[in-house]
């Protein structure tokens, strides 16, 4: 039962959060994120990161990029294909290659520092969802760019790690060998190409004619569910199952009913345990020795994502403002530089004493991307 009063804590806490950022003119996931480092160990100790946290802060993540997936308009994404791919390519480069330069000039070996890189990669698309949301400026041409581009960053990270892996340790990060898993996301990739065309409707069309209550709902959740578990067996990120699972419900005839009930089933009570569960594992041991390199890093992680993301957008033909607005929109890093981060620590390609001061660069740089997203969009949407 002790859960339980902890899962109010956390609902009570976020809930005022929201109101307060709201009131002085920040995005409430800032909020909602603080609420994590203020309850956690770093601060109060009153929640700590347990099993049950965890999971619901996946269901919680899971359930906000397939709300995403709902939500895009597949149109759009199509056409802005081209500029996506551009600011994905560039928005990993120029982090990669920053990252390991700096961590060599502090003296650190080239495979650590080669892996900070790859942290530094990473983007968390379900924060910048949330704020493009908030705006209302999710299916314009710069949140949908924005989105594309971090689903794609999404899995070229993943490619990425998972090439690296082999090469540093000899063995790749679930204990298949490398070809299998390229021959099972390119499968994977498939099926989801079938979901959107076929699966998708004739599932639904079932559903609808089943005599249960919710079975509409029931059967999307499951379709969400499984692409992200099945997305996860592959070597890939949940996420990216979620979010094509969203988009293939939302070319069915029950779009808005499935986002209706799923936003009320999401932002109750998952999601906001998401957000807090960021937060929780800030340790503020040993800060001060470490201050240098978190800042450092901290820079690094911003200015690297923003430069991509405008570069790769210039390059596309957009504008100055709305470059800078989709460049923002990838410096959030959340809970993928987290899984990352996880799984090179567990890989031995991370020493512990740098574990603790890159989730404080995680969560810096998931912080102030809301507030710089927010800063460039009113630059073109004011």
């Amino acid at each position: 039962m002790e859960f339980i009063g902890i899962l109010c804590l956390i609902l009570v806490s976020t809930t005022i959060a929201s109101h307060l950022s709201r009131r002085i003119g920040i995005p409430a996931v800032v909020g909602q994120l603080l609420v994590g480092v203020l309850l956690g160990g770093a601060v109060l100790n009153w929640v700590q990161s347990s099993e049950l946290v965890h999971e619901f802060s996946e269901i919680g993540v899971i359930l906000l990029m397939f709300l995403a997936g709902l939500e895009s308009d597949l149109s759009l994404l199509k056409k802005y294909l081209k500029p996506s791919l551009l600011v994905a390519t560039f928005g990993v480069i120029f982090p990669l290659v920053l990252g390991a330069v700096s961590g060599t000039a502090f003296q650190i070996s080239f495979q650590e520092s080669f892996f900070f890189g790859i942290i530094l990669s990473a983007t968390a698309v379900s924060i910048t969802v949330e704020v493009l949301k908030e705006m209302n400026v999710m299916n314009t041409k710069e949140g949908s760019t924005t989105l594309g581009a971090s689903v794609m960053d999404d899995v070229l990270v993943v490619l990425v790690l998972s090439l690296s892996i082999p090469l540093l340790t000899g063995s790749s990060s679930n204990g298949v060998p490398l070809p299998l898993m390229i021959l099972e996301e390119i499968a994977y990739f498939a099926l989801i190409f079938m979901l959107v065309k076929w699966i998708a409707p004739y599932l639904v069309n079932l559903a609808e004619k089943l005599f249960a209550n919710s079975a509409v709902i029931i059967v999307s959740l499951v379709i969400c569910l499984t692409m992200a578990y099945l997305a996860d067996f592959v070597g890939l990120s949940a996420v990216i199952g979620a979010f094509f699972a969203g988009v293939a419900v939302s070319q069915t005839k029950v779009q808005h009913e499935v986002m209706h009930n799923v936003e009320a089933l999401g932002y109750s009570v998952f999601v906001p345990v998401f957000f807090v569960s960021i937060g929780l594992d800030v340790s503020f041991e040993n800060f001060k020795s470490q201050l240098l390199f978190i800042i450092v890093f901290t820079f690094i992680a911003v200015v690297s994502k923003i430069l991509g993301g405008f570069t790769g957008s210039k390059l596309a033909g957009f504008s100055t403002n709305s470059s800078w607005m989709v460049g923002a929109g990838m410096v959030s890093r959340g809970e993928m530089a987290l899984i990352v981060l996880q799984i090179g620590y567990q890989a031995g390609l991370i020493d512990p004493s740098y574990y603790s001061p890159f989730v404080i660069i995680i969560l810096l740089s998931t912080v102030i991307a809301p507030l710089l997203l927010e800063f460039f969009t009113k630059k073109v949407y004011p």
